[in-house]
């Protein structure tokens, strides 16, 4: 997803995750779906559903797969978690936007209409951000991990070798109404986890965010771009924490 001198840790994206129990269909195209994972029959299921967005810097070529562990692991903890795909079409943003949308509004549904609680990572932290930020949408409250939440600063690094504009097909100051930093504060609580030492995703631009709309960051030492999406990390725990401020 990305290339650096620095070493990253990025055995989660090859690791093989658990089969999900089913799949929630919330359009006609073959990635407008999201697969399922429930706790088992002796865990007592938290109250609200999660919804993760993986990320990828929203490329065709990464999908779901490699959050599956993650999903699974939530689900062991008791989280009915569903783990969102949505189409990735260079140039056309508004398609990933408006899928994520509709997966909100899906898995709300199909957990008895309760309010979902969002966990993005890195492309999907931004679209899950976005999706906070719609009031009419069912949201408790979300969790994003090392998130991109500034696309003008993304833009200006050209990080992921020009990411931001081969995903919006334009420069981010043409689409402010898609760059978290340029609106408003999500009316629900929203909760950054970002490691020190990443690489993909500078921390720095998530302390920013954090001061300019008065969003809580939570800094993790000596961690990279992948270990919070990586249930035998050392640091999985503060993301299950992180959730859990929301049960």
């Amino acid at each position: 997803m990305h290339t650096s001198n620095v070493a990253e840790d990025r055995s989660v994206l090859f690791r093989e995750g658990p089969a999900s129990d089913h799949t929630l269909v919330y359009g006609i195209h073959p990635d407008q779906v999201c697969d399922v994972y429930l706790p088992t029959a002796e865990t007592r299921p938290k109250r609200f559903p999660v919804l993760f967005l993986h990320g990828g810097y929203w490329r065709p070529e990464y999908d779901r797969a490699h959050a599956r562990n993650a999903a699974g692991a939530l689900a062991a903890a008791g989280w009915r978690t569903a783990l969102a795909e949505y189409r990735r079409v260079p140039g056309d943003p508004d398609v990933s936007v408006g899928d994520v949308m509709n997966a909100v509004r899906c898995t709300s549904q199909a957990f008895d209409d309760s309010a979902v609680i969002l966990i993005g990572h890195s492309a999907g932290g931004h679209l899950a951000l976005l999706a906070a930020g719609q009031d009419h949408l069912p949201v408790r409250a979300t969790v994003a991990i090392a998130p991109l939440s500034d696309l003008a600063m993304a833009d200006n690094l050209s990080l992921d070798d020009g990411a931001v504009r081969e995903f919006l097909g334009t420069v981010a100051s043409n689409r402010t109404d898609l760059d978290p930093r340029q609106l408003p504060r999500p009316s629900s609580p929203v909760l950054i986890l970002h490691g020190s030492n990443d690489t993909i995703v500078p921390y720095s631009m998530s302390e920013a965010f954090g001061v300019g709309l008065g969003v809580e960051v939570t800094k993790l030492p000596h961690v990279g771009h992948y270990e919070a999406i990586d249930p035998l990390s050392g640091t999985w725990p503060d993301v299950l924490a992180a959730v859990e401020r929301h049960a």
